[in-house]
């Protein structure tokens, strides 16, 4: 594929923007509030990670723009249509909006090229051998050339991780929503990892909703970081990251980087605190 149409195919869509919603879960009539009045711009190609505590509600707004939630109020839109708000509680799942779970998807039975053309082969749009050539393309550009007749099982995790955000960008989504697609690896697994996740946000310039606890992975990875209050979730600080792409990993010692820690690891921790507070009372 030529390497500017990977560029430009995604550019102008998947500006998000979320208004007030909130998201009231209501187990055996004890009404929890998840969501409170939350809002948060995400511009088209943007990297936007969320760090906040556990069970604080990330998980949440990430299910009511993919459809798999619905919204007590508010509004949630995409490049300008309602996804969900007044009259619609529920946006309707598509393939314009793609989620990589932690725990992953594949199929175990199928191997990487066949995982990798599932989706555009169900959708028909175009021909097994365009969706081929796609698939060929996408794993050079990935790092994951010569992996093709391998199984799920046989990758290492890091690879497999790789494998299926690929997997998920040959749909042509206009947004990738991640929910911590890194949690279980180790440290130096992750720092590849988010370097081979950049290098493919270069060439697709997908608009990234990604949920992670880890400040510096958010910090490394993010254009834009919204730090979440614990339980109901809504933005406490939304920082926009000013060190320039292309990020390499020596960043993270620079000083501006060291500055940005600083400045929002007391936020994250404070509501850290008050997430591990509520839940010694709950328990």
């Amino acid at each position: 594929m030529n390497e500017s149409l990977k560029t430009n195919q995604n550019m102008g869509r998947g500006q998000i923007s979320i208004d007030n919603v909130v998201k009231i879960y209501d187990p055996e009539g004890a009404a929890v509030m998840a969501v409170d009045h939350c809002s948060l711009e995400i511009a088209a190609g943007e990297i936007c990670m969320i760090v906040g505590p556990s069970g604080c509600g990330k998980t949440t707004l990430l299910n009511a723009i993919a459809g798999f939630h619905s919204i007590n109020s508010g509004s949630i839109t995409m490049d300008g249509q309602l996804l969900c708000g007044p009259g619609k509680p529920q946006a309707t799942p598509g393939s314009d909006r793609i989620v990589v779970f932690q725990n992953g998807a594949l199929f175990p039975w199928k191997n990487v090229l066949d995982n990798l053309m599932f989706g555009p082969v169900m959708a028909g749009k175009m021909g097994r051998k365009e969706i081929k050539e796609k698939a060929f393309s996408m794993m050079a550009d990935a790092g994951l050339s010569g992996t093709e007749n391998n199984f799920p099982g046989e990758l290492s995790s890091g690879v497999r991780r790789r494998v299926e955000i690929v997997r998920a960008l040959m749909n042509d989504p206009s947004v990738l929503l991640l929910d911590e697609p890194y949690r279980a690896l180790d440290s130096l697994t992750k720092s590849v990892m988010h370097e081979a996740l950049l290098d493919i946000y270069y060439k697709n310039k997908v608009t990234i909703f990604f949920i992670t606890h880890d400040l510096q992975e958010a910090l490394f990875l993010g254009n834009k970081v919204a730090i979440m209050t614990s339980r109901p979730c809504k933005p406490k600080k939304v920082l926009t990251v000013d060190i320039p792409y292309p990020r390499s990993y020596s960043v993270v010692t620079d000083q501006r980087f060291r500055d940005l820690m600083e400045e929002t690891s007391e936020l994250v921790h404070e509501e850290a605190k008050k997430s591990f507070a509520a839940g010694e009372r709950e328990g």
